[in-house]
């Protein structure tokens, strides 16, 4: 089956990572370290990698990710709802 990717730019390497995975972590790393949603899935180790070499596009995407359908990012594993995710993407931007 294929996977449907982000059509913009680095949009590969962000479905890869999960938009709602990389604000998370993105929030994790940047706004409060206790912050432990992104670790519900087993495949976090290899997101890091990708979120790691990706640093170039994060501001892009954030704004990407503002923009999206919240029912769309209600589909991850992450524990979070669309609308937290669309909510800290925009704190994110704010301080990056």
């Amino acid at each position: 089956m294929a996977r449907n990717t982000f059509t913009f730019d680095g949009g590969e390497e962000l479905t890869t990572m999960g938009a709602g995975w990389f604000v998370s972590y993105c929030w994790y790393k940047n706004v409060d370290s206790m912050h432990s949603n992104w670790k519900r899935v087993s495949t976090y180790k290899g997101r890091i990698s990708v979120f790691n070499r990706t640093r170039k596009y994060f501001k892009y995407w954030l704004v990407q990710i503002g923009n999206m359908n919240e029912k769309n990012l209600n589909k991850g594993a992450i524990g979070l709802r669309g609308n937290e995710i669309k909510l800290m993407a925009k704190k994110l931007l704010d301080i990056l």
